[in-house]
Order: C-alpha cells, then sequence, then structure tokens
C-alpha cells in the first residue's frame, strides 16, 4: 500500500509537534516537506533525521512558503496539513482554495491526536491574537500556584529558529540559560519574566519529551501558550485571554476562535485602556461562542521607573516585535505609557529604520509609529540597535517584556515600561485556582 504524500505548512513551532505527534512513526504517511513563513532564514534547512526518526533517515527539507505551488506539482503531494496560527479565517481559506486547485486535500488537524496526556496536573494559557496580555496572565497564575505551595514549570510554545537537535529539550533556570541557548530578542522577552519569578521554563522541538523532562521536577505545568496557538497538552483547565483592543477577532482568527469556544475560563483584558463598548461587543461574543465560560476582566496597569523623564521630551518607542507584526496591533504599552506620561511627540522611526527593520516596516504596513523589536536573530537585533542609534529623540520608552539593554546598547536615556495582570472583581483567578486545585 502506498504511503499518502503529505507537505506541512508552517512557521517553526505547530508544524513539528504536528508532525512529532501525527506523522513521525506512522507508516500510513510520508512527509515529504516543510514549509514555513513568517520566520526570516529558516527555509532551506532541514528537520533533521534525529528529531524525524527512522522513516526518514535524510530529514525533511523545509522550504519556502513561496514555493508551495511548485512543491505540490513536483513532489506529488497527496495532502497539505496546515500548521501555523494568528491568521484569519479568510486567509486559511485561500491557502485551502490554492491548494485544493493543484488537486491536493488541505487539512487542518484538531486537538485530539496532537494533544500530549500529563503525568501532572496541566493548566494552559492561550489567547485568540498575539498581544492579547498572555504571557502577564501565565504569570499571575504560576505566582498563584507557587503561593499554594506548588512547584511549577512553564512549558513555551516553540520557537526554534537555531539548531533544531540542539534545541530538542531545552531547560532554563537563570539568564545563563539564555545565553548558552543562544536566545534570540524574541525567546527571551518570554522566558526572562518567567524566571525573575523564580520559575523554571522548558521550550524546544519535542514537546512530549520536554513535557517528560519537566514532570520530573514539579508538581503542576503551566502551558504558557503562544502565537494565541491551541494548547500542545491535554489541559485540566483551559484559561483563554481575550483583547477589546481588538474586538471581533475572537471570532474572526484561525485558531483564536477554537480557543475561545474551548476556554473554561475567559479573561477579558485590558479593560482599563478599550472602549467600555468594545469591552461590552467582545463579552457579548464570548457569550455566543462558549456560554458555559467563566469570564474575568483585568487590567494591565503600566508602571516605569520615572514618569518625569518621559513628560514633555520627544520619545521612540520601541514595542514587541510579534504583537505589531503578525498581531496587527498599531501600537502597545510602550506608546500608552509614552501618551500617558506626556510625551511631547512620539517620533516616527521609520525614516531611521535601517536594513531588515525598512524590511518589517514594509512587510507589515499597519505598524504605527513606533519600533518593533525584531530579535529573531543577530542581524535583526544589529539592525534594531543600528535603528535606535539613528534616531533623532531625547528618550527612547521600552514597552518589551524585558530590558533591551542586556542585548542590544542603547545609545539613549530609556525608560522602560513594565505590566502586570490585575483582576477586577470577583471571582480571581486565585479564587478559581484555590477552588479547582486546593492540596
Amino acid at each position: 500500500m502506498s504511503r499518502t504524500r503529505i507537505l506541512i505548512m508552517g512557521a517553526a513551532g505547530r508544524d513539528f509537534h504536528n508532525f512529532n505527534t501525527v506523522f513521525r512513526n506512522n507508516n500510513e504517511y510520508e512527509v515529504v516537506a516543510f514549509t514555513a513563513t513568517q520566520i526570516p532564514d529558516i527555509e532551506g534547512r532541514v528537520y533533521p533525521d534525529v528529531l524525524a526518526g527512522e522513516l526518514y533517515p535524510q530529514g525533511i527539507p523545509i522550504h519556502a512558503e513561496e514555493d508551495l505551488e511548485r512543491l505540490i506539482k513536483e513532489l506529488e503531494v497527496d495532502e497539505v496539513v496546515f500548521s501555523y496560527s494568528d491568521v484569519p479565517h479568510e486567509y486559511v481559506m485561500h491557502k485551502a482554495s490554492q491548494v485544493n486547485a493543484l488537486g491536493a486535500d488541505f487539512r487542518l488537524l484538531g486537538a485530539k491526536p496532537t494533544q500530549v496526556k500529563s503525568t501532572k496536573p496541566v493548566i494552559s494559557v492561550c489567547a485568540v491574537r498575539t498581544g492579547s496580555g498572555k504571557s502577564q496572565t501565565t504569570r499571575r497564575i504560576s505566582l498563584i500556584l507557587r503561593e499554594m505551595g506548588y512547584k511549577v514549570a512553564a512549558i513555551r510554545h516553540p520557537m526554534p529558529y537555531g539548531n533544531l537537535v540542539a534545541q530538542a529539550v531545552q531547560r532554563f533556570a537563570d539568564y545563563d540559560d539564555l545565553d548558552e541557548y543562544e536566545c534570540t530578542i524574541e525567546e527571551r522577552e518570554e522566558y526572562e519574566p518567567h524566571l525573575d519569578n523564580g520559575v523554571i521554563v522548558f521550550a524546544g522541538v519535542d514537546y512530549e519529551a520536554i513535557l517528560r523532562e519537566a514532570e520530573k521536577e514539579v508538581d503542576f505545568v503551566l502551558w504558557d501558550g503562544g502565537n494565541n496557538d491551541i494548547p500542545f497538552y491535554q489541559s485540566d483547565l483551559e484559561i483563554v485571554v481575550v483583547d477589546p483592543h481588538r474586538p471581533g477577532h475572537e471570532l474572526s482568527y484561525y485558531p483564536g476562535e477554537q480557543n475561545a469556544r474551548t476556554a473554561d475560563v475567559v479573561v477579558l483584558n485590558k479593560v482599563d485602556t478599550a472602549s467600555p463598548d468594545d469591552v461590552i461587543k467582545v463579552r457579548e461574543n464570548m457569550r455566543q461562542l462558549n456560554p458555559n465560560a467563566l469570564v474575568l476582566e483585568g487590567a494591565s496597569p503600566l508602571f516605569v521607573d520615572d514618569p518625569d523623564m518621559i513628560r514633555g521630551k520627544r520619545v521612540l518607542v520601541v514595542e514587541d516585535g510579534p504583537t505589531l507584526t503578525h498581531g496587527e496591533m498599531a501600537y502597545g504599552a510602550g506608546y500608552v505609557a509614552a501618551r500617558r506620561f506626556g510625551a511631547a511627540e512620539i517620533v516616527d522611526p521609520r525614516p531611521f529604520a535601517v536594513k531588515s527593520i525598512a524590511d518589517t516596516y514594509e512587510k507589515y504596513p499597519g505598524t504605527g509609529p513606533i519600533l518593533p523589536a525584531m530579535g529573531y536573530g543577530e542581524e535583526q537585533m544589529r539592525d534594531l540597535e543600528a535603528t535606535i542609534e539613528a534616531a533623532d529623540v531625547d528618550l527612547v520608552v521600552i514597552g518589551t517584556p524585558i530590558d533591551l539593554t542586556r542585548v542590544i546598547k542603547i545609545d539613549k536615556p530609556y525608560q522602560r515600561v513594565r505590566y502586570e495582570l490585575q483582576e477586577i472583581g470577583t471571582p480571581t483567578l486565585a479564587d478559581i485556582l484555590k477552588e479547582r486545585f486546593t492540596k
């Protein structure tokens, strides 16, 4: 019997996980290629034989998604499996139409075949869009669980942009581990806040192997989802963050809508900065999608060390890169803080953008007058540094979750913006967790 020839469309995350859980040791299928998008410089690589298993002694080639049509034809692909996230429903169906027009089937894998079962309780924290406030929600939950007496590990959605074999199972307990694995800015933005809270972080490529290592050390596994993807693990409690700054996106993005439909608890975040009408709209949408979910409201209060340094200044605002790019936000916490604390002018960084940063603005023209902290690799980090150096401003307002000065040189005065989740009203996350998981 001939094996079904599979091509997996991805972005260095969900695609590898889908392969590992559904296709790796399955004699009914032959995965002939991955395609990659969103992540620079990943195409042209190979998913290595060590990770691909004995059915793939040469590994599996990774191509640019731009080659999709050619690959379907040349490799005689029977089925294309769409395996990345944070895209509009319409985008998914355009891809489906493109694939079907070439005679191949188009497939979306559900949660059941791809979710790994843990021996420890699992709480998953996901979102309907990138930049909804999932990270501070995850941090809040980790602190509550520790106060309850549990040892907790956060397992982060994958970001394997380097050596895939070396990144198969990663454990981060301190900043030295970040340096050892040569983590990008994007990775550091997700890992450092957990480390600052005393929480070990696991990540990598093979998420069943990662889970088994984490289970050896902790009482609780906290799935720190990313890119509005669905959880990689079966969850004992599924928490999903929604964003009233983008009302309606909970209905119109893949797989964010799926998360909205399966949530046990919904955190309606940023109600302190969103319009009341948009908060009501998102609440009503969630009631239609998932009437059984418990909806909590949350705020993301902002903190800076010295607000007076911002007042009256011409400032450059640097924000979390993924939030501005595929997250499609025109601004973030840094912009809000600059306005709130009286900046005289938020200077548009685009005239000063160099190389890959200029390319980012061209690819994502909806980005507002702020600088995305692109840091998928050394080249982007150097271009980010050069853009900041070229900017004619008095002050840099840093809205990223990490201290950028640890990884790039900033030659100007700066203020960091910090933000944490603050629940409004009752029940709180602590109430819910204590009711469900008290020893």
